[in-house]
């Protein structure tokens, strides 16, 4: 359906002019933006009292009526056009609480989501301090602008703590290394996040966690912390294949099949062989996770222990086997599934646009600072989503016969 087409409303041609006067450069532009916004909240204002005396200016009082106007009080506020000063009106019996400019308000919500909206893109405090100032000439403290980040941090403990969904057929965890200084010292983080594909094959992003002690026990955290949230069933779970982590997840929930990335598999292959031989080892790899059935897959692998590059590298034979267990569930699915589950792409895109992100900050001062930005960065990149993704949702059926009861009862 076409998008309705926005009316704007008609102006006076010669009102138009008299209000835009001589301005010719966007600062003129700008000013004449701030006056009229000074005019508009203060009419707002003034009908705000209003409608809470009960009587307009020049009006006789309500019987039994005793306040009345008792002038005003000038404010400035931030707003999206830089500062405005107000002349905030004041009732006799001080019982007059404006909602457009509220008592002890110093900025109006479009100046913070302005802020907002640049801090999600990686830009600094001190650039956003500069930006501003050179946008509205108006000197803005530092100190303002993290005031109005640090008002984020209860958003975000709401959304991590926010309720799921019953069942998942599929989540992704895969980790995102971020600078972080602990204690002193500028560590390199992994940040996991847990990207759940739902019955309709919609993406979220489940929740992020910053790994504070590696090992099972933070993946048993992060499993359990899921499980609280309302999660009683993951039909599969894609990971990365970190020693643990498969434990962890089966631990909580025990009837989740666990897939080990292909992908991050043939990767962690590469890394034995010479760098010459990369290319050809990848090729005959491709055999193994390409094959229809588990029977053929096992015959590549051991062609490919037995053959040149499996004598030459060893050490790939063994990290296959060693990973095998969570290798095999993947041929039981139709083509249509296996794609999909072959790879952890669907989050690592994510980690794409969020590395793009933090890279300009050089390393985050706290855990909370870093959540903080990223939390703020999968906003925006969430509201970008189309509301399901055609290849997901053409897998769902599929599912849903592979698992029967467990697809459908948490309907």
């Amino acid at each position: 359906m076409a998008k309705p087409k926005e009316e704007f409303p008609t102006f006076d041609p010669a009102a138009l002019d008299a209000l835009i006067g001589d301005a010719r450069s966007p600062a003129d532009f700008t000013a004449v933006m701030r006056a009229l916004q000074k005019r508009l909240a203060e009419r707002m204002l003034a009908g705000e009292l209003t409608a809470h005396l009960g009587y307009g200016p020049g009006e006789e009082k309500p019987a039994g009526q005793t306040n009345h106007r008792n002038g005003a009080t000038p404010k400035t506020v931030l707003t999206e056009t830089g500062a405005v000063p107000l002349e905030i009106p004041r009732d006799r019996e001080g019982s007059f609480r404006p909602q457009l400019v509220p008592t002890g308000v110093r900025r109006l919500p479009q100046f913070d989501a302005t802020v907002l909206s640049l801090y999600a893109r990686g830009v600094s405090v001190r650039e956003i301090q500069a930006h501003l100032e050179q946008l509205y000439q108006v000197e803005i403290a530092p100190s303002v602008i993290s005031v109005i980040t640090d008002e984020v941090v209860a958003e975000v403990q709401a959304w991590q703590q926010r309720p799921l969904e019953r069942m998942y057929p599929v989540v992704i965890f895969d980790a995102l290394r971020v600078k972080i200084r602990d204690e002193g010292t500028v560590r390199n983080k992994a940040v996991y996040l847990a990207l759940g594909v739902d019955r309709e094959g919609h993406k979220e992003v489940l929740g992020l966690w910053i790994e504070q002690t590696e090992g099972a026990g933070f993946w048993l955290r992060v499993m359990s912390e899921l499980k609280a949230r309302g999660v009683d069933d993951i039909l599969v779970a894609l990971v990365d294949g970190l020693v643990g982590f498969p434990d962890a997840i089966t631990t909580v929930f025990p009837q989740a099949q666990v897939h080990h990335c292909v992908v991050h598999l043939v990767r962690q292959s590469l890394a034995y062989a010479n760098w010459k031989d990369r290319k050809a080892v990848s090729g005959t790899l491709r055999a193994i996770y390409r094959a229809p059935t588990e029977a053929a897959a096992v015959q590549a692998l051991d062609a490919f222990a037995a053959g040149p590059w499996g004598t030459k590298y060893p050490a790939i034979t063994a990290l296959w086997r060693r990973h095998w267990p969570h290798v095999v569930p993947v041929f039981a699915y139709p083509p249509e599934i296996r794609r999909l589950l072959y790879t952890t792409n669907a989050i690592e895109s994510l980690h794409m646009q969020l590395r793009k992100i933090v890279k300009t900050r050089g390393h985050f001062p706290t855990d909370e600072a870093a959540a903080k930005l990223l939390y703020l960065a999968l906003r925006n990149i969430q509201a970008k989503w189309k509301r399901g993704n055609h290849a997901w949702k053409a897998a769902m059926p599929y599912l849903g016969m592979l698992f029967g009861t467990r697809f459908s009862d948490h309907a």
